[in-house]
C-alpha cells in the first residue's frame, strides 16, 4: 500500500474544478488545523458511535469533504513529525514518544517556517511533542506564537525523555507561553482553545492571513475530564469509557464555539479549517472501533486510519466523501501549494507527500 498516492488537492480537483480552485489559492486563506489525541475514527457520531455525542464535528462533517482513506502513523510524536516536515517519520529522526527518541531533526523544515516564510502568521495552542530543547521548540520552528505543555502529555515525564512542569494536571495546568511559563485557569481543553481564539481574534484584524495549528491533549490518558462530563455518560458505559467519552464531548463543545466564532468575525468563508487525529483510538478502555482491527500503537488499520474532515467554503462545497488514499505526510505539500509559498529544491527533496 502506498499511503499519499493521490495527494489531497489532486484528490480535490474533481470536486471543486481547476479554475474555483486556482482562484480560492490566490486568495490565501486562513488556516486552522485541530487535533485531538488518541481519539480513533469510531468515537464520533458521525462515524457510526451509537453512544457518543458530537454535535460540533456532526454538524462539521456534513459540511465537509471527508477523505475516508486518511492514515498516520500508530502513535502522537511520529505523526506530528510527519504532518510537520511532508515526510516519514523515521527519515525525520522521530522514532517513539519518549527516551529522546521524540526529537525533530535540527536539519528539516516544518511547514510553519514554510507558511511563515509565505507571509503566514504562525501560532501554536498545544501539544507539540517534538523536542522541548530551547532549539526544538516551536519558536524556533517557525511559529510566531507558542503556548504548550511539555513532553508528551500534560504532567508527563519520563527519565532521560523531555517532560512537563512538574505536578501539572489537566486543571489549571503551567503553560509555556512564548519565553515563559504562566499559570493558567480551567481545564486544559478549555485553556488551548481560549488562547487560541484570543490569538485568532487579534491576528484577523491584521493584513497577513494566519495559520493556527490546535493539537490538543485530550483524550490522552490519564482520563482527567471536568465532572459535568463525566456524569453524562457514567452509568451507560464504564467509567473509563464515561471519562474519555466526555473529554472527546467537551473537545466538541470547544470545536463547535471555534466555529461560531470564525461566522462570527466574518471570515468563514475564507478559511480552510482542517480536523483530524493524530492516531487510532486510545488502549486500555473499551470503545467503539467502526470495525476495524487494532487500535493505538497498532500497524493496523485501527491504529493508523483517522477521521480526516477539510471545510473551506470559498473553495469547495462539502457533504462529500472522498475514497483517495491519502496521509499525513501529504498535508505539508498541499499547504504549501495553497499559500502560494516557493520550495527550495532542498525542501522539495524532503517532502515525500503529494498536493
Amino acid at each position: 500500500m502506498r499511503v499519499g498516492a493521490y495527494g489531497l488537492l489532486t484528490a480535490l480537483l474533481p470536486l471543486i474544478g481547476a479554475s474555483r480552485a486556482a482562484a480560492a489559492v490566490a486568495e490565501r486563506p486562513n488556516i486552522v488545523f485541530v487535533m485531538p489525541d488518541d481519539v480513533g475514527y469510531g468515537d464520533y457520531a458521525c462515524l457510526g458511535n451509537p453512544i457518543i455525542r458530537t454535535p460540533a464535528a456532526n454538524a462539521f462533517w456534513k459540511q465537509s469533504v471527508r477523505f475516508t482513506d486518511f492514515h498516520v502513523s500508530p502513535t502522537c510524536a511520529p505523526t506530528r513529525a510527519a504532518l510537520m516536515t511532508g515526510r516519514h517519520e523515521f527519515k525525520n529522526g522521530v522514532t517513539h514518544t519518549i527516551y529522546e527518541r521524540e526529537r525533530l531533526t535540527l536539519k528539516a523544515t516544518t511547514i510553519a517556517q514554510v507558511l511563515k516564510n509565505a507571509g503566514y502568521t504562525t501560532g501554536i495552542f498545544g501539544k507539540w511533542h517534538l523536542g522541548d530543547e530551547p532549539d526544538r521548540r516551536p519558536d524556533r520552528r517557525g511559529f510566531d506564537e507558542m503556548f504548550i505543555h511539555g513532553g508528551g502529555g500534560i504532567g508527563q515525564t519520563y527519565q532521560g525523555s523531555c517532560g512537563d512542569a512538574p505536578g501539572n494536571t489537566y486543571f489549571n495546568p503551567a503553560i509555556l507561553h512564548n519565553d515563559r511559563f504562566e499559570k493558567t485557569t480551567g481545564y486544559c481543553t478549555d485553556v488551548f482553545f481560549r488562547q487560541a481564539l484570543e490569538w485568532m481574534d487579534e491576528k484577523r484584524k491584521g493584513a497577513a492571513p494566519f495559520f493556527a495549528y490546535i493539537p490538543l491533549n485530550a483524550a490522552h490518558a490519564p482520563l482527567q475530564v471536568p465532572g459535568e462530563y463525566f456524569k453524562r455518560y457514567k452509568g451507560k458505559v464504564p467509567d473509563d469509557t464515561a471519562r474519555f467519552y466526555g473529554m472527546i464531548e467537551n473537545l466538541d463543545d470547544n470545536f463547535g464555539a471555534l466555529l461560531k466564532k470564525l461566522k462570527e468575525w466574518g471570515i468563514e468563508e475564507n478559511t480552510l479549517v482542517i480536523f483530524l487525529t493524530d492516531n487510532g483510538g486510545t488502549f486500555g478502555v473499551k470503545v467503539y472501533n467502526a470495525g476495524m482491527r487494532g487500535g493505538k500503537v497498532t500497524p493496523y488499520e485501527g491504529g493508523t486510519r483517522v477521521p480526516s474532515f477539510w471545510r473551506w467554503p470559498g473553495a469547495f462545497k462539502g457533504g462529500v466523501d472522498c475514497a483517495a488514499l491519502t496521509a499525513h505526510i501529504d498535508l505539508f505539500p498541499t499547504l504549501a501549494e495553497i499559500a502560494g509559498a516557493k520550495l527550495s529544491d532542498e525542501v522539495k527533496r524532503q517532502v515525500e507527500g503529494r498536493s
